[in-house]
């Protein structure tokens, strides 16, 4: 636990949200609920809907009202974005995968 406080993991957020739009269409509580399940703590509202608001306005990923949600998906350019960030990510972090079984 006391490793955890020290490791600030919130700049992954716009990664997280690209990663899981890459997988399915999701609504905003959709995309915390499954942040917090990776996470093992759930966005607040004041967090999760900027970054979506900052992904839309870099047309990053765009969203489609059905009924009283807004589902975000990725354009072509998120995932064009989402491929490379995946492999910057694995250049950068990769080692870590291997010391994690020690």
């Amino acid at each position: 636990m006391k490793g955890r406080m020290m490791c600030d993991m919130r700049g992954m957020l716009s990664f997280q949200i690209l990663f899981l739009l890459s997988k399915r269409h999701m609504h905003g509580e959709e995309l915390a609920t499954e942040i917090g399940k990776r996470r093992g703590d759930k966005p607040k509202a004041g967090t999760i809907y900027p970054a979506l608001k900052d992904l839309k306005s870099k047309k990053l990923i765009t969203g489609k009202r059905e009924g009283k949600l807004i589902v975000y998906s990725l354009t072509p350019s998120g995932r064009e974005t989402m491929k490379y960030a995946t492999d910057y990510f694995c250049r950068a972090f990769g080692d870590v995968f291997a010391l994690r079984g020690k």
